[in-house]
């Protein structure tokens, strides 16, 4: 493969957050998987809305409200571009992916039945699990798990048995957030369709870091969140084929969503105001937008490239690490390593690196059924992005080898 250039120290810049200092020492931001860090950029654009054109969207006639409106849905069709929906109706704007999920899964209350059954993958985030429990008690619907194996990759020969004409939901995360697995979507949404059943993907931690087509895909759902592709906390996307959409009811109830309201019946919007009840997050729809435009000045595919090889140098130099077991092993990964070290529990090594100035997750990562598929109480979780380098990763192993030894 020809190698893409990235200009690391141009990015690097873009990123105000990585010239401060934590307890003396310069930051090492390796926690992107929980959040990524914003680009001023995106910061200029969300200054400049409320600075210069704040004002409500979608009703008013006045020049902020139509300026304001106008760049908030230039933002929805930059994430169906993004995406490559068919359509800017099909991009839903919610609060972040665990909204979009929870959007769908109460709408398809009334799409399933006692009797039918959901698949879920076991390797789900806790949104991606919950609401699913939660669809399954209302309904009396049987929630199905598919296994995976010791290396963190799904049996795809036991998902092709549980599937039949019950089986009327399938949700997967496209990567995921414990364990760094890209999973096979591209097997899992045609074999779902084969038997009728709709697909829903948390693309949460795929989004940043692969191209995704929705199209291509012919998934049902597809869900994402801005704070993992550079943009602010409190936005996201669901983008749903428009049957799907046309079909599910109202998610909540209030302005903007409605055709006409009197007492004695309402009629709802078209799509996609049909599921945006309330003043929506409006600088975040614009911001998403920037952010998105950022990453596609640097190109997913040179992120991709570059964000594996800080994968390899990282996985290569840790387990020369005496004592230390990484979990998640599958070939196909995004630059996620979640790890420990024998006889140390990981809060503790997670104390002593943020001394020293790196910032890493260590927990069950909202994946509790992971953890105790591989019988661990949690991991030390790095996390790479495009604007992080090698030479961060040689401190923050020299300073993970004191932290051991000092632990031992």
């Amino acid at each position: 493969m020809e190698k893409t250039m990235i200009n690391i120290d141009k990015i690097r810049k873009d990123f105000p957050i990585l010239n401060r200092k934590v307890n003396g020492n310069p930051l090492i931001y390796f926690d992107n998987a929980a959040t990524s860090q914003t680009p001023k950029m995106v910061m200029d654009v969300i200054v400049d809305y409320y600075s210069n054109y704040n004002a409500n969207i979608h009703r008013g006639v006045h020049t902020l409200a139509q300026e304001a409106t106008e760049a908030y849905e230039g933002g929805r069709r930059k994430i169906q571009q993004f995406f490559n929906a068919a359509k800017s109706h099909e991009i839903i704007f919610t609060s972040g992916t665990t909204h979009g999920i929870n959007l769908v899964a109460q709408g398809f209350t009334h799409f399933v039945k006692e009797g039918d059954e959901v698949l879920v993958s076991a390797m789900e985030h806790h949104s991606n699990i919950v609401p699913w429990q939660m669809l399954c008690d209302r309904t009396g619907a049987t929630l199905k798990v598919i296994p995976m194996n010791k290396e963190g990759v799904l049996l795809m020969d036991k998902y092709q048995d549980m599937l039949s004409e019950k089986t009327k939901l399938v949700v997967c995360n496209h990567v995921s957030n414990a364990l760094g697995t890209i999973n096979p979507i591209e097997e899992i949404i045609p074999m779902a369709h084969a038997v009728g059943a709709a697909v829903l993907i948390d693309g949460a931690q795929s989004s940043p870091h692969i191209k995704v087509d929705v199209q291509k895909l012919d998934v049902d759902f597809y869900t994402a969140s801005a704070h993992k592709l550079c943009g602010p906390t409190g936005i996201g996307m669901l983008y749903g084929k428009e049957e799907w959409l046309a079909k599910l009811p109202p998610y909540q109830g209030g302005g903007e969503m409605i055709a006409e309201v009197t007492f004695e019946k309402t009629t709802y919007a078209d799509l996609p105001y049909k599921f945006e009840a309330g003043t929506p997050n409006i600088c975040g729809g614009i911001a998403f937008g920037a952010a998105l435009d950022y990453l596609n000045q640097i190109g997913l595919d040179a992120i991709e490239q570059y964000e594996h090889e800080l994968l390899e140098y990282a996985t290569k130099k840790l387990l020369k690490i005496d004592g230390l077991q990484i979990y998640g092993t599958a070939t196909d990964k995004t630059a996620v390593i979640s790890f420990n070290i024998k006889g140390i529990h990981p809060y503790d090594i997670g104390t002593l690196l943020d001394k020293m100035g790196i910032a890493l997750r260590t927990g069950h990562h909202c994946a509790q059924p992971v953890m105790d598929y591989f019988q661990i109480p949690g991991t030390i979780r790095a996390s790479f992005s495009f604007y992080n380098t090698k030479e961060e990763i040689d401190r923050f192993l020299d300073c993970l080898e004191k932290a051991r030894q000092m632990l031992t």
